[in-house]
C-alpha cells in the first residue's frame, strides 16, 4: 500500500485550532491508516482507489469535512483559459497517443511542498499509471518554456539534458544508461519516441521516462507547467483532475491549456458528476434509519454535495474522486460522513439463526482428514495457464474452457483437474525441504452436451525420494474411510498424467476419480528432482453434491 509522509507542522497549519491527537483519532474514519510516527513526521498508508489522498493536501482536505472544519465540495474551479496551447502531431498516434495539461500560476513553492508534489506524481505513476504504461505526467517550471508546445516523436540519436544531468545524451543512451531509462525502457520500444518540445526546440519531457533538465522544478518557480502522456485518455484525465485540485489547495490557481489535435480541448475538464441514489437503498447497507436530509449531511462531511428530493438523494461527485462510479460507493461516504465510530453493532431481528451447509461439513471432514496425514492445504485459481493443465503435464487439449481475450496466458483457461496445480505449486517450492505433501478442494469445470458443468474435486499429492502408488492410495482410502465413513477399491486404468501400469481408476458402487504415479515427462517438465504420486477424487460424483 502506499504511504504519504506528513509532516506535523504542515498538519497543525493546515488545521488551525485542532489538536493533533484528534487529527490522528480520525484519520483511520476517513480510511486511512497510520503506519508509524518519526519524529515529527506520520506515516500515513491509503489504499490506492483514493488517489486523492496521494498527498497531505488531500487527506487535509478529508480530514476538515470530519471535523465539521469545511463541507461540501472544495472551494475551486479553473480560473479561465490560460491561452497556452500544446500542438500535437499525427506520429505519436501509433506510441502515446494522448495529452492533456494545466497551467498553475502564482503559486510558492517550498522544499516540503516540492517533496509532496514528487511523492504524489510518483504515486500516481504506480496507481492509476499503472507504472507509466498508461500515464505518466510531467512538471515544469513554466517561465522556462516558450510556447505553444509540440508533443511529437523523435528518433533515438534526439539529445538532450535529462533531468538532474550534466551533460547532453542521446534517447538511446538515456535508456541504456540511466536509472530511469532501464527501470520504464521497456514500454517504449522505438523506432520513434515520444517527446514534448517548446517552440525553442528545448526538450521538456521523453515520456514515460525522464524530464529535461531545463524545465527542472525549484522553491524559486511560481509557476508550473503540468502535463499528462497516456495510453489511456481517461486515465491521463483522472490523473490531471488530481493534480489540479493538489495544486490549487497548494495556493496556485489552475488555468486550462488547449490541446490542438484536429480539434481544440481545454484541459483539464474539472466538471463535477452526479449520481443519485434512495434513502432506503442507503440505510439498507449501512444498518441505519437516517432520513434524506440526514444523508445529505452526511455526504457532505465527505466533502461531496448533496440535495434531497422525497426519497431520492442526488449527490454532486468531485472530477478528482475517481473512487466514486457507483451507489454503493456513496452509500460509503454517509457511512464516513456519519461516523464509522459511531455506527452501533446490534443483533440481528431474525428468529432464525444460520448453520453450515452440509458441503462446508463435507470439505470440513476433508480438511481434518487430509490434516491429520501431514498435508498441508494448498490454494489455486481455478483460472490458470493451458500450458500448466495440458502440455507440461501431456494431457490433450479437449473441451478446453478458454478465456476470450484474455490479458495474461497464467490466467487462460478453467481447470479440469486440480493435480496440475498442485504439480504448479510443488514446481516453485523445489527448494523448501523433503517431503512435501499437499491436497486442494476446489472447482473443475467441464462441457457437457454443450453447457458447462462446474463439480467439486479433491486432489492431493506426494513428492519425495520414496513417493509412490502405495503411499498415495493409502492417503486415498484414509480419507474416503475417516472423513466419509467409505471405502474404494481400485482397477488398473490409463491417464496421460500417470505412468502406464502405475495408474488406477478410484471406484466405489461407480468411478470416483483416478490415482497413480506421476509420469517422468510432467515431473521434468515442472522441473521436479523427486518421484511424485497423485490422485484426485470427484466430491460431487462421490457425495451427489
Amino acid at each position: 500500500m502506499p504511504v504519504v509522509n506528513v509532516a506535523i507542522g504542515r498538519l497543525k497549519k493546515f488545521l488551525p485550532g485542532v489538536k493533533i491527537d484528534k487529527a490522528l483519532d480520525v484519520l483511520p474514519f476517513v480510511g486511512l491508516d497510520i503506519e508509524g510516527i518519526d519524529k515529527d513526521v506520520i506515516r500515513v498508508e491509503y489504499n490506492p482507489n483514493r488517489p486523492d489522498f496521494s498527498s497531505d493536501y488531500g487527506i487535509v482536505r478529508a480530514l476538515r469535512g470530519l471535523l465539521g472544519k469545511e463541507m461540501g465540495l472544495p472551494k475551486f474551479r479553473v480560473a479561465g483559459r490560460s491561452g497556452l496551447a500544446v500542438r500535437v502531431d499525427k506520429s505519436v498516434k501509433k506510441v502515446r497517443p494522448f495529452v492533456v495539461a494545466l497551467a498553475a500560476r502564482n503559486g510558492r513553492l517550498d522544499d516540503e511542498t516540492i517533496k509532496q508534489l514528487i511523492a504524489m506524481q510518483e504515486d500516481l505513476h504506480n496507481g492509476i499509471g499503472r507504472r507509466r504504461k498508461k500515464a505518466s505526467i510531467g512538471i515544469h517550471n513554466l517561465d522556462a518554456i516558450k510556447f505553444p508546445v509540440k508533443y511529437a516523436t523523435a528518433d533515438s540519436n534526439r539529445a538532450f539534458v535529462p533531468l538532474d544531468g550534466s551533460q547532453e545524451q542521446t534517447i538511446k543512451q538515456i535508456l541504456q544508461d540511466t536509472e530511469t531509462g532501464r527501470a520504464y525502457g521497456h514500454l517504449v520500444s522505438g523506432p520513434k519516441y515520444s517527446v514534448i518540445t517548446d517552440s525553442a526546440g528545448t526538450v521538456l519531457s521523453l515520456p514515460p521516462i525522464i524530464n529535461g533538465d531545463a524545465t527542472k522544478v525549484d522553491v524559486k518557480c511560481r509557476n508550473l507547467f503540468v502535463e499528462v502522456t497516456a495510453t489511456d485518455k481517461k486515465a491521463a484525465d483522472d490523473v490531471l483532475a488530481v493534480i489540479a485540485i493538489t495544486l490549487a489547495d497548494a495556493g496556485f490557481t489552475i488555468k486550462t491549456v488547449t490541446i490542438v489535435d484536429g480539434r481544440k480541448e481545454e484541459t483539464p475538464d474539472t466538471r463535477p458528476r452526479k449520481i443519485s441514489v434512495d434513502a432506503g437503498y442507503v440505510n439498507d447497507i449501512i444498518g441505519l434509519n437516517l432520513t434524506p436530509k440526514e444523508i445529505v449531511s452526511c455526504l457532505k462531511k465527505s466533502r461531496l454535495d448533496a440535495r434531497a428530493s422525497g426519497s431520492r438523494v442526488t449527490c454532486t461527485v468531485p472530477r478528482y474522486r475517481t473512487d466514486i462510479t457507483h451507489e454503493i460507493d456513496l452509500a460509503e461516504e454517509v457511512a464516513i460522513g456519519y461516523g464509522i465510530y459511531d455506527i452501533a453493532p446490534n443483533f440481528p431481528i431474525s428468529p432464525t439463526s444460520g448453520q453450515r451447509a452440509a458441503m462446508s461439513s463435507y470439505f470440513a471432514a476433508v480438511r481434518q482428514a487430509m490434516t491429520g496425514l501431514g498435508m498441508l492445504e494448498s490454494f489455486n485459481f481455478s483460472l490458470t495457464s493451458r500450458d500448466v493443465q495440458y502440455a507440461l503435464c501431456g494431457r490433450p487439449e479437449a473441451e478446453v474452457l478458454a478465456v476470450d481475450g484474455t490479458k495474461s496466458i497464467e490466467h487462460e483457461v478453467l481447470r479440469s483437474s486440480l493435480v496440475p496445480s498442485l504439480l504448479q505449486s510443488l514446481s516453485r517450492n523445489v527448494h523448501e525441504e523433503y517431503p512435501q505433501r499437499l491436497f486442494e478442494i476446489g472447482k473443475t469445470f467441464h462441457r457437457q452436451q454443450g453447457r458447462i458443468v462446474e463439480r467439486w474435486h479433491v486432489a492431493a499429492i506426494a513428492a519425495h525420494g520414496d513417493a509412490g502408488y502405495t503411499e498415495i492410495k493409502s492417503a486415498m482410502q484414509a480419507l474416503l474411510a475417516s472423513g466419509f465413513g467409505m471405502s474404494a477399491s481400485t482397477r488398473a486404468s490409463e491417464d496421460p498424467l500417470y505412468i502406464k501400469g502405475r495408474c488406477a481408476a478410484i471406484t466405489t458402487d461407480r468411478q470416483v476419480g483416478t490415482i497413480g504415479e506421476i509420469t517422468p515427462l510432467a515431473i521434468d517438465n515442472f522441473k521436479l528432482r523427486v518421484p511424485v504420486a497423485a490422485f484426485e477424487i470427484d466430491l460431487s460424483e462421490l457425495l451427489s453434491l
